[in-house]
């Protein structure tokens, strides 16, 4: 007796977490097709951007500088 209880529990968590998993599903599907949606634009601008770090702006310090230096170079001649 006691195991069906317990397998009774088992089943009808299951089934309310599945149940509330298709209806989260069913709200963000309707707010990802919805003309107003700002927030997945933004999320793939970020994704798709690197991320800016110190290396990498010493880097365009550098990179400017060789242009300077070859702009240089290429008006002596």
């Amino acid at each position: 007796m006691d195991t069906n209880r317990v397998t009774i529990a088992a089943l009808l968590f299951i089934v309310a977490v599945i149940g509330i998993n298709y209806i989260m599903f069913i709200i963000a599907r309707a707010s990802a097709k919805g003309g107003n949606s700002r927030w997945m634009s933004a999320l793939r601008d970020s994704l798709s951007k690197p991320l800016e770090s110190s290396s990498s702006k010493s880097m365009d310090e550098l990179r400017q500088k060789m242009e300077k230096l070859r702009g240089n170079d290429k008006e002596d001649m």
